[in-house]
């Protein structure tokens, strides 16, 4: 099984990226599934019903999330409809959608899980706990099971790769919006790495404009992020994972800037 997950989608730059360029990396990795983290794809900051269908258009499976699942208000139009786009699974179990999904695509499937981390995030649940409790039920149905480990922490991050070693087959961490350096099969077969990094400006801080970023950590002011303008870029992990074991055979980042 060839997977592709691509990094943080942010603002209409990061969605017309990922659009032209989508097809071409599944085209180079033979990719069988695409899973993309789309919390920050419209304005930034949220996703729409409109935004998830130009997302599922260039070629994603199904679209991950974080902390800003429900910055806009549509987004509980759909979410409970739209099987596809996940919310973190240990957020309350009465929160709208679904922290899971388990796709087949020509008889071959793959479980993607979607996970909040807990230090310096919003209150949620456990993510040790709420993996724990669903991977028994994930595994009756496939061994190639991807998780979204969407925190701040690197350190939680590693401690989660770590802990779930040889029971899953990937945990690619989203959130920072800066790819890192430190991808890896564990001894046990799980791919990681810390964070797939980001698709959209590239000559912004973190996708938003950095005059207005610089003017915040030199004021101290509040700002509204807008974004930034000029070239993209789009990151991204590619996994080989071996269908019959679940573990995790070859790991590659992808990193590709606009001319």
């Amino acid at each position: 099984m060839r997977l592709v997950f691509i990094g943080d989608v942010c603002y209409k730059p990061g969605r017309r990226f990922l659009t032209e360029q989508l097809k071409g990396i599944l085209e180079k990795y033979e990719a069988d599934f695409c899973v993309v983290n789309g919390e920050n794809a419209a304005g930034g900051k949220g996703i729409n019903l409109v935004v998830a269908k130009e997302i599922f258009a260039a070629g994603a499976d199904a679209i991950t999330t974080g902390n800003h699942v429900w910055a806009k208000k549509e987004v509980f139009n759909f979410i409970d409809s739209e099987k596809r786009v996940l919310r973190p699974l240990n957020y309350h179990k009465n929160n709208p959608g679904r922290g899971h999904i388990v796709i087949d695509k020509n008889g071959v499937k793959l479980a993607v899980v979607n996970l909040s981390g807990r230090i310096y995030m919003e209150p949620c649940d456990c993510p040790f706990e709420a993996m724990e409790d669903i991977l028994p039920e994930i595994k009756k149905e496939t061994k190639a099971v991807l998780v979204d480990f969407h925190a701040e922490a690197t350190s939680e991050k590693a401690a989660f790769a770590w802990n779930f070693d040889g029971r899953i087959s990937a945990a690619v961490g989203t959130h920072t919006h800066v790819q890192t350096a430190d991808e890896r099969i564990l001894p046990f077969g799980t791919g990681f790495i810390s964070d797939a990094g980001m698709t959209g400006p590239f000559e912004g801080i973190i996708g938003a404009n950095r005059e207005v970023i610089i003017n915040k950590f030199t004021t101290g002011l509040p700002a509204y992020f807008t974004q930034q303008d000029g070239r993209c870029q789009i990151n991204g992990v590619f996994f080989k994972i071996d269908e019959s074991t679940g573990q995790c055979t070859d790991i590659e980042r992808i990193y590709e800037v606009e001319n």
